[in-house]
C-alpha cells in the first residue's frame, strides 16, 4: 500500500509541471533606441538614453523608456554608472497589462570591457530598484521591485582589424535578468534577451546597428510568457565636453 502511494505522489510530481505548461505568445516589436556617454572630465561622463519601443513593429505604443547617469572611469577598462530612468509601459500584445503605468528606476552600472585579437568583450552588470505604479498590481501607491541584469557582449570588426572609424562589425550579446527581495510574484528569472547585429562605426564618437533580439518574457503568474521577436535600430554618440577638447 505505502508503495502505491509512493508510485501516485511521484506520477502527481511528474504530470503537474507537464500539465501546468506557459502560455507562450509570438509577438513583433521594434525598438528605436539613442545613446550616448559624453565625457565631462577624465574620469566623469554624462550618460543619456531614449528608446522607442513600439509594438507591431511601430503601430503601437509598447514602452517609453528615458535613462540618465553619472559615469565614473575606474580604468580604461572598469567603468561604474549611478543613473534614473522613467519607463512608461502601455497594454500590448496578447497578453498586456491591464492599463498604463510609470515606473522609477534607479540603476547603477559595473562594466569590465576586454579585447583579445578582433573580439571585444563587454560584461555589464546592472542592479535595478524599481518603483512600479501599483495601480497595474491593483494596489495603491507604488510597488518596489529589486532586479539584476547580467549582459555578455562580443563586437567584431569585420572590415578592419580593430573597431576603428569606417568599420562595418558584428554584435552580439545575452541578458539575463533575476528578480529578487520584496513583492515579486512566482518567477525569479524575469527575463533573457538574445541579440544580434550589423553595426557601422562611423567615426571615433558613434555607430549605428541593425538588429535583431528575441525577448523572453516570464510574466508574474509564472505561466504566461512572452516571445517578442524585435527589430532593433540604434544610433550611439559620445560627444566629448572635457577642457581638453573645447
Amino acid at each position: 500500500m505505502n508503495k502505491r502511494i509512493w508510485l501516485f505522489s511521484l506520477a502527481l510530481m511528474v504530470l503537474i509541471p507537464a500539465l501546468a505548461q506557459k502560455q507562450i505568445v509570438n509577438q513583433y516589436n521594434g525598438w528605436y533606441m539613442y545613446f550616448g556617454n559624453h565625457r565631462l572630465t577624465e574620469k566623469f561622463s554624462l550618460h543619456t538614453e531614449y528608446q522607442w519601443r513600439r509594438a507591431d513593429w511601430i503601430t503601437h505604443w509598447q514602452q517609453s523608456l528615458l535613462r540618465l547617469g553619472l559615469d565614473y572611469r575606474v580604468t580604461n577598462n572598469v567603468l561604474l554608472t549611478l543613473g534614473y530612468g522613467h519607463i512608461v509601459t502601455w497594454p500590448y500584445g496578447e497578453q498586456p497589462v491591464p492599463e498604463k503605468f510609470t515606473e522609477h528606476r534607479i540603476w547603477q552600472n559595473f562594466i569590465l570591457t576586454q579585447r583579445e585579437g578582433r573580439l571585444y568583450f563587454n560584461h555589464r552588470f546592472r542592479p535595478e530598484q524599481r518603483w512600479l505604479e501599483g495601480n497595474v498590481f491593483g494596489k495603491d501607491g507604488w510597488v518596489y521591485r529589486n532586479r539584476m541584469r547580467y549582459r555578455f557582449m562580443i563586437n567584431y570588426p569585420l572590415t578592419k582589424k580593430e573597431m576603428s572609424p569606417k568599420t562595418l562589425f558584428a554584435s552580439l550579446y545575452d541578458e539575463i535578468f533575476i528578480q529578487f527581495g520584496p513583492n515579486f510574484d512566482r518567477n525569479y528569472l524575469d527575463q533573457n534577451r538574445l541579440y544580434g547585429a550589423l553595426g557601422y562605426q562611423f567615426s571615433a564618437k558613434g555607430n549605428v546597428q541593425l538588429g535583431y533580439m528575441q525577448q523572453f518574457i516570464i510574466k508574474g503568474d509564472g505561466l504566461q510568457a512572452e516571445r517578442n521577436h524585435t527589430l532593433q535600430v540604434s544610433l550611439t554618440y559620445n560627444a566629448n565636453f572635457s577642457k581638453g577638447n573645447q
